[in-house]
Protein backbone atom coordinates (compact mmCIF):
# COMPACT_ATOMS: atom_id res chain seq x y z
CA UNK A 1 0.00 0.00 0.00
CA UNK A 2 2.89 2.10 1.13
CA UNK A 3 4.51 1.84 -2.80
CA UNK A 4 1.49 2.41 -4.32
CA UNK A 5 0.96 5.57 -2.36
CA UNK A 6 4.75 6.21 -3.73
CA UNK A 7 4.41 5.82 -7.08
CA UNK A 8 0.95 7.94 -6.46
CA UNK A 9 3.47 10.64 -5.47
CA UNK A 10 6.29 10.27 -7.69
CA UNK A 11 3.96 10.42 -10.85
CA UNK A 12 2.42 13.91 -9.46
CA UNK A 13 5.62 15.37 -8.86
CA UNK A 14 6.79 14.60 -12.26
CA UNK A 15 3.91 16.61 -13.99
CA UNK A 16 2.87 19.10 -11.40
CA UNK A 17 6.16 19.73 -9.81
CA UNK A 18 5.24 23.10 -8.87
CA UNK A 19 2.09 22.15 -6.56
CA UNK A 20 2.13 21.03 -2.99
CA UNK A 21 0.54 17.75 -2.11
CA UNK A 22 -3.52 19.94 -1.39
CA UNK A 23 -3.12 21.32 -4.49
CA UNK A 24 -2.85 18.01 -5.66
CA UNK A 25 -5.76 16.27 -3.84
CA UNK A 26 -8.13 19.80 -4.67
CA UNK A 27 -7.46 18.91 -8.42
CA UNK A 28 -8.31 15.46 -8.12
CA UNK A 29 -11.44 16.06 -6.26
CA UNK A 30 -12.67 18.66 -8.95
CA UNK A 31 -11.83 16.40 -11.70
CA UNK A 32 -13.71 13.27 -9.88
CA UNK A 33 -16.58 16.25 -9.58
CA UNK A 34 -16.47 16.55 -13.42
CA UNK A 35 -16.23 12.86 -14.27
CA UNK A 36 -19.45 12.39 -12.25
CA UNK A 37 -21.47 14.98 -13.69
CA UNK A 38 -20.52 14.11 -17.00
CA UNK A 39 -21.77 10.06 -16.16
CA UNK A 40 -25.15 11.58 -14.58
CA UNK A 41 -25.97 13.17 -18.44
CA UNK A 42 -24.56 10.51 -19.98
CA UNK A 43 -26.94 7.97 -17.93
CA UNK A 44 -29.80 10.81 -18.65
CA UNK A 45 -29.22 10.63 -21.88
CA UNK A 46 -29.42 6.60 -21.90
CA UNK A 47 -32.33 7.00 -19.90
CA UNK A 48 -34.63 9.43 -22.57
CA UNK A 49 -33.23 7.06 -25.07
CA UNK A 50 -34.63 3.82 -23.89
CA UNK A 51 -38.19 5.80 -22.98
CA UNK A 52 -38.41 7.02 -26.26
CA UNK A 53 -37.58 3.67 -27.62
CA UNK A 54 -40.27 1.50 -25.48
CA UNK A 55 -42.83 4.66 -25.61
CA UNK A 56 -42.45 4.74 -21.49
CA UNK A 57 -43.61 7.92 -19.93
CA UNK A 58 -41.05 9.83 -17.80
CA UNK A 59 -41.44 10.69 -14.26
CA UNK A 60 -42.30 14.38 -13.23
CA UNK A 61 -40.68 15.19 -10.23
CA UNK A 62 -42.64 16.49 -7.14
CA UNK A 63 -41.81 20.06 -7.04
CA UNK A 64 -43.94 22.53 -4.61
CA UNK A 65 -43.80 25.51 -6.83
CA UNK A 66 -45.57 27.58 -4.02
CA UNK A 67 -43.67 30.95 -2.95
CA UNK A 68 -44.48 33.17 0.41
CA UNK A 69 -46.15 35.59 -1.85
CA UNK A 70 -48.98 32.36 -2.47
CA UNK A 71 -52.54 32.78 -1.29
CA UNK A 72 -53.45 31.51 2.14
CA UNK A 73 -56.26 29.33 2.99
CA UNK A 74 -56.49 29.22 7.24
CA UNK A 75 -58.66 25.76 8.30
CA UNK A 76 -59.46 26.01 11.46
CA UNK A 77 -61.55 22.79 13.12
CA UNK A 78 -61.56 20.67 16.37
CA UNK A 79 -58.54 17.54 15.82
CA UNK A 80 -58.07 17.88 12.69
CA UNK A 81 -54.84 15.49 13.21
CA UNK A 82 -57.58 12.86 12.63
CA UNK A 83 -57.92 13.53 9.02
CA UNK A 84 -61.43 14.54 8.46
CA UNK A 85 -60.78 17.99 6.55
CA UNK A 86 -57.87 15.97 4.21
CA UNK A 87 -60.01 16.36 0.97
CA UNK A 88 -60.17 20.13 1.56
CA UNK A 89 -56.37 20.69 2.47
CA UNK A 90 -55.90 18.43 -0.93
CA UNK A 91 -58.11 20.81 -2.90
CA UNK A 92 -56.26 24.01 -1.57
CA UNK A 93 -52.68 22.50 -2.05
CA UNK A 94 -53.52 21.84 -5.48
CA UNK A 95 -55.01 25.44 -6.44
CA UNK A 96 -51.45 27.04 -5.21
CA UNK A 97 -52.38 27.71 -1.35
CA UNK A 98 -50.91 27.34 1.32
CA UNK A 99 -51.37 26.37 4.96
CA UNK A 100 -51.47 29.08 7.59
CA UNK A 101 -53.17 30.03 10.84
CA UNK A 102 -54.91 32.99 12.90
CA UNK A 103 -51.89 34.77 12.83
CA UNK A 104 -51.33 34.63 9.44
CA UNK A 105 -52.97 37.39 6.89
CA UNK A 106 -54.91 34.64 5.45
CA UNK A 107 -57.30 34.96 2.27
CA UNK A 108 -59.58 32.67 3.00
CA UNK A 109 -60.70 30.94 6.30
CA UNK A 110 -62.61 27.33 6.06
CA UNK A 111 -63.81 26.49 9.09
CA UNK A 112 -65.50 23.72 10.10
CA UNK A 113 -67.24 25.15 12.86
CA UNK A 114 -69.61 28.34 12.81
CA UNK A 115 -67.02 31.15 13.35
CA UNK A 116 -69.16 33.95 14.34
CA UNK A 117 -69.90 32.94 18.21
CA UNK A 118 -65.76 33.52 18.53
CA UNK A 119 -64.26 35.64 16.22
CA UNK A 120 -67.50 38.42 15.57
CA UNK A 121 -65.18 41.12 16.39
CA UNK A 122 -62.78 39.62 13.85
CA UNK A 123 -64.77 38.98 10.88
CA UNK A 124 -66.92 42.09 11.33
CA UNK A 125 -63.52 43.91 9.34
CA UNK A 126 -62.32 42.04 6.42
CA UNK A 127 -60.42 42.72 3.83
CA UNK A 128 -61.81 43.03 0.57
CA UNK A 129 -59.95 40.17 -0.62
CA UNK A 130 -60.78 37.56 2.79
CA UNK A 131 -63.54 35.02 1.95
CA UNK A 132 -65.07 33.13 4.51
CA UNK A 133 -66.88 29.73 4.24
CA UNK A 134 -69.87 30.37 6.38
CA UNK A 135 -72.83 33.33 6.57
CA UNK A 136 -73.47 35.27 9.60
CA UNK A 137 -76.93 33.90 10.05
CA UNK A 138 -77.15 30.80 8.42
CA UNK A 139 -78.03 28.84 11.67
CA UNK A 140 -81.72 29.88 10.84
CA UNK A 141 -81.07 27.16 7.95
CA UNK A 142 -79.60 24.56 9.90
CA UNK A 143 -80.78 24.54 13.20
CA UNK A 144 -83.01 21.61 13.09
CA UNK A 145 -85.84 23.38 15.30
CA UNK A 146 -85.72 26.64 13.46
CA UNK A 147 -86.40 25.29 10.37
CA UNK A 148 -89.75 22.36 10.87
CA UNK A 149 -91.00 25.72 12.51
CA UNK A 150 -91.02 27.38 8.61
CA UNK A 151 -94.48 25.08 7.97
CA UNK A 152 -93.62 24.42 4.67
CA UNK A 153 -95.15 21.25 2.40
CA UNK A 154 -92.19 19.57 1.84
CA UNK A 155 -91.12 19.54 5.74
CA UNK A 156 -93.20 16.85 7.32
CA UNK A 157 -95.36 18.75 10.31
CA UNK A 158 -93.85 19.27 13.87
CA UNK A 159 -94.44 20.37 16.90
CA UNK A 160 -91.81 22.58 19.01
CA UNK A 161 -91.73 20.73 22.72
CA UNK A 162 -92.85 21.94 25.23
CA UNK A 163 -94.32 25.24 23.87
CA UNK A 164 -96.86 23.49 21.02
CA UNK A 165 -97.41 19.74 23.43
CA UNK A 166 -100.99 21.20 23.74
CA UNK A 167 -101.47 21.50 19.78
CA UNK A 168 -99.88 18.07 19.46
CA UNK A 169 -102.64 16.57 21.74
CA UNK A 170 -105.12 17.38 20.00
CA UNK A 171 -103.08 16.56 16.13
CA UNK A 172 -103.19 13.05 17.84
CA UNK A 173 -106.31 13.35 18.31
CA UNK A 174 -107.76 14.08 14.99
CA UNK A 175 -105.41 12.04 13.16
CA UNK A 176 -104.66 9.31 15.15
CA UNK A 177 -102.98 6.14 12.42
CA UNK A 178 -99.75 8.69 12.42
CA UNK A 179 -96.29 7.89 13.90
CA UNK A 180 -93.99 9.92 15.13
CA UNK A 181 -90.17 10.53 15.88
CA UNK A 182 -88.66 12.76 18.14
CA UNK A 183 -85.87 15.00 17.89
CA UNK A 184 -83.18 17.77 18.64
CA UNK A 185 -80.38 19.88 17.36
CA UNK A 186 -78.18 16.73 18.30
CA UNK A 187 -80.30 14.39 15.44
CA UNK A 188 -79.02 11.40 17.40
CA UNK A 189 -81.23 8.37 18.63
CA UNK A 190 -84.35 8.79 16.59
CA UNK A 191 -86.79 6.23 16.24
CA UNK A 192 -90.32 5.68 16.26
CA UNK A 193 -92.04 5.99 19.33
CA UNK A 194 -95.99 5.61 20.75
CA UNK A 195 -97.48 8.86 22.02
CA UNK A 196 -97.29 7.57 25.51
CA UNK A 197 -93.26 6.97 24.69
CA UNK A 198 -92.92 10.85 23.17
CA UNK A 199 -90.92 12.90 25.65
CA UNK A 200 -93.54 16.00 25.52
CA UNK A 201 -91.63 18.27 27.74
CA UNK A 202 -88.21 19.01 27.12
CA UNK A 203 -87.17 21.76 25.65
CA UNK A 204 -85.34 22.65 22.36
CA UNK A 205 -87.07 18.76 20.71
CA UNK A 206 -89.15 18.79 18.67
CA UNK A 207 -91.98 15.87 17.35
CA UNK A 208 -92.34 15.56 13.72
CA UNK A 209 -94.40 12.76 11.60
CA UNK A 210 -92.88 9.89 10.08
CA UNK A 211 -92.63 9.28 6.18
CA UNK A 212 -94.24 5.71 6.17
CA UNK A 213 -94.80 5.46 2.82
CA UNK A 214 -91.24 6.67 0.90
CA UNK A 215 -89.71 5.33 -2.15
CA UNK A 216 -87.81 2.13 -2.14
CA UNK A 217 -85.16 0.52 -4.35
CA UNK A 218 -84.52 -2.78 -3.87
CA UNK A 219 -86.60 -2.84 -0.44
CA UNK A 220 -84.22 0.08 0.78
CA UNK A 221 -85.18 3.12 2.21
CA UNK A 222 -82.67 5.87 1.18
CA UNK A 223 -82.30 9.44 1.43
CA UNK A 224 -80.56 12.06 -1.24
CA UNK A 225 -78.19 14.90 -0.67
CA UNK A 226 -78.13 17.86 -2.45
CA UNK A 227 -74.92 20.41 -2.15
CA UNK A 228 -76.15 23.97 -2.28
CA UNK A 229 -74.33 27.38 -1.80
CA UNK A 230 -75.46 30.42 -0.75
CA UNK A 231 -73.28 33.49 -2.75
CA UNK A 232 -75.16 36.75 -1.80
CA UNK A 233 -77.94 37.23 0.56
CA UNK A 234 -78.65 41.07 -0.57
CA UNK A 235 -79.38 40.34 -3.21
CA UNK A 236 -80.21 36.42 -2.75
CA UNK A 237 -77.69 33.95 -5.18
CA UNK A 238 -78.28 30.37 -4.18
CA UNK A 239 -76.66 27.79 -6.54
CA UNK A 240 -77.15 23.70 -6.23
CA UNK A 241 -73.99 21.67 -7.31
CA UNK A 242 -75.29 19.28 -10.18
CA UNK A 243 -72.16 17.29 -10.92
CA UNK A 244 -73.46 14.39 -8.58
CA UNK A 245 -75.63 14.19 -5.27
CA UNK A 246 -75.27 12.10 -2.22
CA UNK A 247 -77.43 9.57 -1.97
CA UNK A 248 -77.37 6.63 0.90
CA UNK A 249 -79.56 4.01 1.82
CA UNK A 250 -80.23 2.33 5.05
CA UNK A 251 -78.45 -0.63 6.09
CA UNK A 252 -81.66 -2.84 6.21
CA UNK A 253 -84.63 -3.99 3.51
CA UNK A 254 -87.83 -1.62 4.98
CA UNK A 255 -89.82 -4.89 5.01
CA UNK A 256 -90.88 -6.42 7.18
CA UNK A 257 -91.12 -3.52 9.23
CA UNK A 258 -90.33 -3.29 12.59
CA UNK A 259 -89.88 -0.03 14.53
CA UNK A 260 -87.63 -0.92 17.31
CA UNK A 261 -84.94 -1.93 14.36
CA UNK A 262 -83.84 1.61 13.65
CA UNK A 263 -81.59 0.32 10.88
CA UNK A 264 -84.31 -0.09 8.71
CA UNK A 265 -85.79 3.44 7.91
CA UNK A 266 -82.86 5.70 9.45
CA UNK A 267 -79.80 6.55 7.27
CA UNK A 268 -77.19 5.87 9.55
CA UNK A 269 -73.03 6.76 9.40
CA UNK A 270 -72.94 3.04 8.11
CA UNK A 271 -75.28 3.14 5.60
CA UNK A 272 -75.09 1.03 2.62
CA UNK A 273 -73.29 2.91 -0.34
CA UNK A 274 -75.07 3.18 -3.67
CA UNK A 275 -72.50 1.15 -5.40
CA UNK A 276 -73.50 -1.80 -3.22
CA UNK A 277 -77.30 -1.32 -4.46
CA UNK A 278 -77.96 -3.56 -7.28
CA UNK A 279 -80.11 -1.93 -9.40
CA UNK A 280 -77.82 0.92 -9.16
CA UNK A 281 -74.69 -0.77 -9.40
CA UNK A 282 -74.94 -1.83 -13.20
CA UNK A 283 -75.19 2.15 -13.99
CA UNK A 284 -72.64 3.20 -11.41
CA UNK A 285 -69.90 0.52 -11.54
CA UNK A 286 -70.17 -1.60 -14.71
CA UNK A 287 -71.54 1.33 -16.62
CA UNK A 288 -69.73 4.20 -15.01
CA UNK A 289 -72.75 6.55 -14.45
CA UNK A 290 -72.91 9.13 -11.15
CA UNK A 291 -74.70 8.17 -8.49
CA UNK A 292 -77.00 10.87 -9.72
CA UNK A 293 -77.54 9.51 -13.43
CA UNK A 294 -77.77 5.90 -11.84
CA UNK A 295 -80.73 6.90 -9.89
CA UNK A 296 -81.94 8.72 -13.11
CA UNK A 297 -81.84 5.88 -15.48
CA UNK A 298 -83.11 3.74 -12.81
CA UNK A 299 -86.17 5.95 -12.62
CA UNK A 300 -86.05 6.03 -16.38
CA UNK A 301 -86.43 2.03 -16.41
CA UNK A 302 -89.68 1.43 -14.07
CA UNK A 303 -91.73 4.34 -16.33
CA UNK A 304 -90.53 7.10 -13.74
CA UNK A 305 -89.51 11.05 -14.96
CA UNK A 306 -86.48 11.97 -13.26
CA UNK A 307 -87.24 15.66 -14.23
CA UNK A 308 -89.78 15.65 -11.92
CA UNK A 309 -87.95 14.53 -8.54
CA UNK A 310 -84.68 17.75 -10.05
CA UNK A 311 -87.91 19.98 -10.21
CA UNK A 312 -89.31 19.53 -6.50
CA UNK A 313 -86.05 19.21 -5.27
CA UNK A 314 -85.30 23.16 -6.70
CA UNK A 315 -88.42 24.18 -5.67
CA UNK A 316 -87.64 22.83 -2.11
CA UNK A 317 -84.25 24.84 -1.94
CA UNK A 318 -85.81 27.73 -3.24
CA UNK A 319 -88.66 28.36 -0.87
CA UNK A 320 -86.20 27.53 2.66
CA UNK A 321 -83.69 30.07 1.01
CA UNK A 322 -86.80 32.73 0.63
CA UNK A 323 -88.68 31.86 4.19
CA UNK A 324 -85.18 32.36 5.90
CA UNK A 325 -83.91 35.43 3.50
CA UNK A 326 -85.47 38.32 6.53
CA UNK A 327 -83.69 36.28 9.41
CA UNK A 328 -80.23 36.11 7.61
CA UNK A 329 -80.39 39.38 6.66
CA UNK A 330 -80.75 40.71 10.00
CA UNK A 331 -78.82 38.66 11.53
CA UNK A 332 -75.72 39.87 8.93
CA UNK A 333 -76.13 43.49 8.98
CA UNK A 334 -73.34 44.08 10.89
CA UNK A 335 -71.25 42.62 8.35
CA UNK A 336 -70.00 42.90 4.29
CA UNK A 337 -71.76 40.30 2.49
CA UNK A 338 -69.41 39.72 -0.27
CA UNK A 339 -66.77 38.36 2.05
CA UNK A 340 -68.91 35.28 3.02
CA UNK A 341 -70.30 32.04 1.38
CA UNK A 342 -71.92 29.20 2.84
CA UNK A 343 -72.39 25.52 1.76
CA UNK A 344 -74.79 22.96 3.07
CA UNK A 345 -76.23 20.11 2.12
CA UNK A 346 -80.23 19.32 2.24
CA UNK A 347 -81.70 15.97 3.10
CA UNK A 348 -84.28 14.72 1.45
CA UNK A 349 -86.39 11.86 1.13
CA UNK A 350 -89.08 11.20 -2.24
CA UNK A 351 -92.46 8.90 -2.20
CA UNK A 352 -93.26 6.75 -4.86
CA UNK A 353 -94.59 9.97 -6.63
CA UNK A 354 -91.34 11.41 -6.68
CA UNK A 355 -92.78 14.28 -4.10
CA UNK A 356 -89.77 15.22 -1.52
CA UNK A 357 -89.46 15.45 2.18
CA UNK A 358 -86.62 17.76 3.78
CA UNK A 359 -85.23 16.18 6.72
CA UNK A 360 -82.34 18.54 7.47
CA UNK A 361 -80.15 21.10 6.08
CA UNK A 362 -76.85 20.53 7.77
CA UNK A 363 -74.07 23.09 8.04
CA UNK A 364 -70.35 21.83 7.35
CA UNK A 365 -71.63 18.41 5.78
CA UNK A 366 -68.84 15.56 6.10
CA UNK A 367 -65.99 15.76 3.38
CA UNK A 368 -64.67 12.71 5.08
CA UNK A 369 -63.97 9.48 2.81
CA UNK A 370 -62.30 7.65 5.78
CA UNK A 371 -65.49 5.47 5.87
CA UNK A 372 -66.59 5.10 2.35
CA UNK A 373 -63.27 5.64 0.33
CA UNK A 374 -65.41 5.90 -2.45
CA UNK A 375 -66.87 9.39 -1.66
CA UNK A 376 -63.40 10.70 -2.24
CA UNK A 377 -63.68 12.44 -5.92
CA UNK A 378 -67.77 13.35 -5.14
CA UNK A 379 -66.01 15.38 -2.32
CA UNK A 380 -62.71 16.98 -3.58
CA UNK A 381 -65.13 17.63 -6.82
CA UNK A 382 -67.58 19.18 -4.81
CA UNK A 383 -64.84 21.69 -2.95
CA UNK A 384 -63.00 22.33 -6.18
CA UNK A 385 -66.22 23.53 -8.11
CA UNK A 386 -67.38 25.32 -4.99
CA UNK A 387 -63.69 27.55 -4.66
CA UNK A 388 -64.23 28.04 -8.51
CA UNK A 389 -67.93 29.39 -7.99
CA UNK A 390 -66.74 31.58 -5.51
CA UNK A 391 -63.76 32.80 -7.23
CA UNK A 392 -61.44 31.09 -4.74
CA UNK A 393 -59.75 29.01 -7.48
CA UNK A 394 -59.31 32.32 -9.68
CA UNK A 395 -57.91 32.46 -13.01
CA UNK A 396 -55.78 34.81 -12.07
CA UNK A 397 -53.01 33.77 -9.65
CA UNK A 398 -53.31 36.95 -7.22
CA UNK A 399 -57.00 37.57 -6.20
CA UNK A 400 -55.68 40.04 -4.22
CA UNK A 401 -54.37 42.20 -6.71
CA UNK A 402 -57.51 41.60 -8.48
CA UNK A 403 -59.26 43.30 -6.10
CA UNK A 404 -57.09 46.51 -6.25
CA UNK A 405 -56.37 46.70 -9.92
CA UNK A 406 -58.81 47.64 -12.47
CA UNK A 407 -57.02 46.15 -15.95
CA UNK A 408 -57.44 42.79 -14.05
CA UNK A 409 -61.13 42.97 -12.91
CA UNK A 410 -62.10 44.52 -16.51
CA UNK A 411 -60.18 41.50 -17.85
CA UNK A 412 -63.03 39.22 -16.51
CA UNK A 413 -65.78 41.41 -16.17
CA UNK A 414 -66.29 45.12 -17.89
CA UNK A 415 -69.14 47.44 -17.61
CA UNK A 416 -70.22 46.75 -20.97
CA UNK A 417 -70.91 43.13 -19.74
CA UNK A 418 -73.49 44.44 -17.11
CA UNK A 419 -75.98 46.52 -19.30
CA UNK A 420 -78.72 44.53 -20.79
CA UNK A 421 -82.52 45.23 -21.51
CA UNK A 422 -81.13 48.93 -22.72
CA UNK A 423 -84.23 49.79 -24.90
CA UNK A 424 -86.04 50.48 -21.71
CA UNK A 425 -83.21 53.12 -20.38
CA UNK A 426 -84.05 55.41 -23.63
CA UNK A 427 -87.95 55.59 -22.45
CA UNK A 428 -89.19 58.58 -20.30
CA UNK A 429 -89.97 55.92 -17.63
CA UNK A 430 -86.63 55.77 -16.62
CA UNK A 431 -85.84 59.06 -16.39
CA UNK A 432 -86.72 59.58 -12.59
CA UNK A 433 -84.52 55.63 -11.87
CA UNK A 434 -87.04 54.61 -9.79
CA UNK A 435 -88.45 51.78 -11.37
CA UNK A 436 -86.52 48.25 -10.79
CA UNK A 437 -85.97 47.83 -14.31
CA UNK A 438 -84.51 51.45 -14.90
CA UNK A 439 -81.91 50.49 -12.38
CA UNK A 440 -79.71 48.75 -14.77
CA UNK A 441 -79.85 51.46 -17.24
CA UNK A 442 -75.92 53.61 -16.74
CA UNK A 443 -77.13 57.15 -16.03
CA UNK A 444 -78.89 54.56 -13.01
CA UNK A 445 -76.84 52.69 -11.88
CA UNK A 446 -74.56 53.04 -8.52
CA UNK A 447 -71.28 51.60 -7.65
CA UNK A 448 -72.68 49.24 -5.16
CA UNK A 449 -75.00 47.53 -8.08
CA UNK A 450 -72.14 47.62 -10.14
CA UNK A 451 -70.62 45.02 -7.92
CA UNK A 452 -73.35 43.19 -7.25
CA UNK A 453 -73.84 42.42 -10.66
CA UNK A 454 -70.01 41.96 -10.94
CA UNK A 455 -69.96 38.98 -8.92
CA UNK A 456 -73.27 37.40 -10.31
CA UNK A 457 -71.66 37.73 -13.50
CA UNK A 458 -68.19 36.05 -12.46
CA UNK A 459 -70.39 33.68 -10.73
CA UNK A 460 -72.24 32.14 -14.22
CA UNK A 461 -68.91 32.57 -15.63
CA UNK A 462 -67.05 30.11 -13.23
CA UNK A 463 -69.74 27.82 -11.54
CA UNK A 464 -68.42 24.71 -13.43
CA UNK A 465 -71.27 21.76 -12.15
CA UNK A 466 -73.25 24.64 -10.23
CA UNK A 467 -76.71 25.75 -11.36
CA UNK A 468 -78.23 28.99 -10.22
CA UNK A 469 -81.42 28.27 -7.99
CA UNK A 470 -82.31 31.81 -7.35
CA UNK A 471 -82.88 33.80 -9.43
CA UNK A 472 -84.66 31.62 -10.74
CA UNK A 473 -83.56 30.11 -14.14
CA UNK A 474 -85.69 30.74 -17.00
CA UNK A 475 -84.53 27.52 -18.99
CA UNK A 476 -85.00 29.00 -22.10
CA UNK A 477 -84.96 31.82 -24.23
CA UNK A 478 -88.97 31.09 -25.38
CA UNK A 479 -89.83 30.96 -22.11
CA UNK A 480 -87.83 34.71 -21.05
CA UNK A 481 -89.60 36.49 -23.93
CA UNK A 482 -92.94 35.21 -23.07
CA UNK A 483 -92.47 36.24 -19.27
CA UNK A 484 -93.71 39.73 -17.46
CA UNK A 485 -92.64 40.93 -14.24
CA UNK A 486 -95.94 42.34 -13.97
CA UNK A 487 -98.12 39.16 -13.91
CA UNK A 488 -95.64 37.27 -11.65
CA UNK A 489 -96.83 36.87 -8.40
CA UNK A 490 -93.55 35.45 -7.19
CA UNK A 491 -91.61 38.38 -8.57
CA UNK A 492 -93.63 40.73 -7.07
CA UNK A 493 -93.40 39.92 -3.84
CA UNK A 494 -89.13 40.04 -4.11
CA UNK A 495 -87.48 43.11 -2.76
CA UNK A 496 -86.48 45.52 -5.04
CA UNK A 497 -82.73 44.25 -4.72
CA UNK A 498 -84.35 40.87 -5.95
CA UNK A 499 -86.11 42.22 -8.15
CA UNK A 500 -83.22 44.29 -10.18
CA UNK A 501 -81.06 40.92 -10.00
CA UNK A 502 -84.40 38.97 -11.82
CA UNK A 503 -84.69 41.48 -14.36
CA UNK A 504 -80.37 41.24 -15.10
CA UNK A 505 -80.37 37.38 -15.83
CA UNK A 506 -83.62 37.66 -17.30
CA UNK A 507 -81.97 40.26 -19.81
CA UNK A 508 -78.90 38.74 -19.92
CA UNK A 509 -80.76 35.24 -21.39
CA UNK A 510 -82.49 37.03 -23.72
CA UNK A 511 -79.36 38.16 -24.86
CA UNK A 512 -77.72 34.65 -24.19
CA UNK A 513 -79.67 31.40 -23.94
CA UNK A 514 -76.74 30.16 -22.18
CA UNK A 515 -77.29 32.32 -19.22
CA UNK A 516 -81.17 30.64 -19.20
CA UNK A 517 -79.79 28.08 -16.93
Amino acid sequence: MHAVNRRWYWFARQFFPCCSVYSLALLLMVLCMFLLVVNIYELRLMQVDHAALHNIPLAVPNVDFRTDSSPVVWVQGQKLEVGYMRHVFNVFERIGYRTGNSASDWDVLWSHDYPFKTMSADLGHLKPHQKVNHFPGSGCLTNKVQLVMSELSFIPKAFVMPTQKQDFLDYVKENPGKQWVQKNNNHRGIKILSVQELDLDTPNSFVQEFVKDSFLIDKRRFDIGLYVTLTSVDPLRVFIYQGDWLIRFCSMDYYPFDRSAVEKYVVSDDYTPLWEITSLARFYTELGSSRKSALFSYLRSIGKDPDILSQNLEAAVRNVFYSKERSILRQSAHYTYRNFFEMVRFDFLTDQDLNVFLMEVNMSPNLSSEHFIGNKLLYEQVVFSLLRLVGIASPLADNKKLTQDTDDMEMLVSNRDLHVLTNNCTSDGCNQCQLPVCRLCSNCMNKELESVLMAGYLEQMNRHTWRRAIPKPFQTQGIARTWYSDTDEEFQRFSTSNKVMSLWFHGKCLEDAAWCV
